[in-house]
This record gives structure tokens, sequence and C-alpha cells, in this order.
């Protein structure tokens, strides 16, 4: 398991990719693209607009207050804890697996903020990974190997720890 200890927090809370005020605005720019979803919110507004993610990592919170704006779970359901600040091995196993069989929900148990680390890891080039930023709107990464470089440096401010 890995743990973002509370000294690099500051970090994540910068748009990792391009942010937009209102996720209208990122429609067109993704209408022809794989989509993986990390947010309930997120999630449920871009399926309400038609577009399905091939992967929708959901933890039925937003804000951590329960979301009251469910997506609809799509294909297989995978199950998996991973507490507040951790990114855990089950988390890294079913993004891995929801890759290479969409379409997936990952359903976390605890956090998922911190999952579009390792999906922007795993994901396949010309994939397009979209999240929420709270209070400032959508984050639209296209996945590459420069996002892929980002990603991994800031897996360099975890801890590892077994579990």
């Amino acid at each position: 398991m890995l743990i973002l200890p509370e000294e690099h927090r500051k970090l994540f809370q910068e748009p990792f990719g391009e942010l937009y005020a209102d996720i209208d605005e990122i429609i067109p720019k993704i209408t022809d693209s794989t989509v993986y979803t990390v947010g309930d919110v997120v999630t449920h507004n871009l399926q309400k607009r038609g577009i399905i993610p091939a992967i929708a990592v959901v933890d039925g919170y937003s804000m951590r207050l329960p979301c009251r704006r469910m997506p609809v779970f799509r294909g297989e359901c995978i199950r998996v804890k991973n507490p507040a600040g951790t990114i855990t091995d089950d988390l890294i196993r079913a993004l891995n697996h929801a890759i290479r069989y969409p379409p997936v929900t990952v359903i976390v148990d605890g956090e998922e903020d911190l999952a579009v680390i390792p999906l922007v890891i795993a994901a396949p080039d010309g994939a397009v990974v979209v999240y929420g930023q709270p209070h400032k709107g959508v984050v639209l990464r296209t996945v590459n190997n420069q996002a892929r470089e980002t990603a991994r440096h800031f897996l360099t401010h975890f801890i590892h720890v077994d579990e």
C-alpha cells in the first residue's frame, strides 16, 4: 500500500490536467475517446449527457458527504478497500483488470481521489481521465507518456508499507 504523507497532500490540490469550469466544455473533447472517470458526480454527469465511461471509479461520496447523484453501474462491479490518503494494491489490481476488461465500475470503500494516479499510469495512450476538482470544475487528462511520467513522479511522494 502507498500512503501519502500529510506534508505532501498540497501537491495534489492542483489539477493534474486541463481544468474546465463546466463539464459541458469537455464533451466535444472526449466524444471519440475511451473515457475513464474518477468520482461519483463526474461519472453521473457524463452519463446524463450520454457519455458512458469504460471505467468509473466511485465511492458513494462527494466532498466527504453521501452523494445524491449516484451513477448507473455498468459492466462488472469490483469492490475494493482504499482508505483516504492511500493507494492500495487492491485498487491498483482492480484498475489494471478494468483496463483489460471494460466496462467496469470500481466501487471504493474509503476514498477514490488518488485513483487518478494509477489509472493514468495503466491507461492506454489517447484515453482520457476525467475527475472533479472541488469548487473549481472538472479536470481532463489525456493519457500519454508525459502524463504517465508525471503520475510516476507523484508516486515518489508516497511511502510504501506492507498491507
